[in-house]
Protein backbone atom coordinates (compact mmCIF):
# COMPACT_ATOMS: atom_id res chain seq x y z
CA UNK A 1 0.00 0.00 0.00
CA UNK A 2 1.47 3.50 -1.04
CA UNK A 3 2.72 6.07 2.10
CA UNK A 4 0.69 8.93 0.09
CA UNK A 5 -2.73 7.56 -0.81
CA UNK A 6 -3.52 10.92 -1.91
CA UNK A 7 -1.02 10.85 -4.78
CA UNK A 8 -1.93 7.15 -5.90
CA UNK A 9 -5.14 8.39 -6.16
CA UNK A 10 -4.17 11.41 -8.43
CA UNK A 11 -1.88 9.45 -10.30
CA UNK A 12 -4.84 6.73 -10.92
CA UNK A 13 -7.46 9.57 -11.93
CA UNK A 14 -4.99 11.36 -14.42
CA UNK A 15 -4.79 7.80 -16.24
CA UNK A 16 -6.63 5.28 -18.10
CA UNK A 17 -9.25 2.90 -16.49
CA UNK A 18 -8.14 0.27 -19.10
CA UNK A 19 -5.03 -0.72 -20.68
CA UNK A 20 -4.71 -3.48 -23.20
CA UNK A 21 -1.56 -4.64 -25.52
CA UNK A 22 0.60 -7.47 -26.66
CA UNK A 23 1.61 -8.25 -23.09
CA UNK A 24 -2.59 -8.51 -21.81
CA UNK A 25 -4.33 -6.21 -20.15
CA UNK A 26 -5.03 -4.08 -16.95
CA UNK A 27 -7.28 -2.69 -15.37
CA UNK A 28 -7.40 0.03 -12.16
CA UNK A 29 -9.55 -0.04 -9.13
CA UNK A 30 -12.85 2.56 -9.64
CA UNK A 31 -12.36 6.16 -8.71
CA UNK A 32 -15.56 5.60 -5.97
CA UNK A 33 -13.45 2.61 -4.80
CA UNK A 34 -10.24 4.24 -4.21
CA UNK A 35 -11.68 6.96 -2.50
CA UNK A 36 -13.44 4.92 0.02
CA UNK A 37 -10.45 3.23 0.74
CA UNK A 38 -8.62 6.53 1.65
CA UNK A 39 -11.61 7.51 3.77
CA UNK A 40 -11.44 4.25 5.98
CA UNK A 41 -7.83 4.51 6.26
CA UNK A 42 -8.09 7.90 7.70
CA UNK A 43 -10.98 6.45 10.00
CA UNK A 44 -8.58 3.96 11.16
CA UNK A 45 -5.65 7.01 12.00
CA UNK A 46 -8.11 9.36 13.48
CA UNK A 47 -8.85 6.14 16.27
CA UNK A 48 -5.51 6.11 16.88
CA UNK A 49 -4.83 9.44 17.91
CA UNK A 50 -4.80 9.95 21.80
CA UNK A 51 -7.63 12.16 22.14
CA UNK A 52 -10.01 11.11 19.21
CA UNK A 53 -11.00 14.21 18.16
CA UNK A 54 -12.34 15.12 21.08
CA UNK A 55 -11.12 18.12 23.10
CA UNK A 56 -12.27 18.89 26.90
CA UNK A 57 -11.70 22.49 27.63
CA UNK A 58 -12.19 24.05 31.85
CA UNK A 59 -14.64 27.52 30.86
CA UNK A 60 -13.29 30.32 33.55
CA UNK A 61 -15.52 32.98 33.80
CA UNK A 62 -13.20 36.06 33.88
CA UNK A 63 -14.93 37.12 36.97
CA UNK A 64 -13.90 34.04 38.75
CA UNK A 65 -10.49 35.47 38.88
Amino acid sequence: MPDDLNDEIRENASGPAKASGDAGSVEQHKLTEQIAADKHLAGKEAVRKANRGLRFNKIVPPSAG
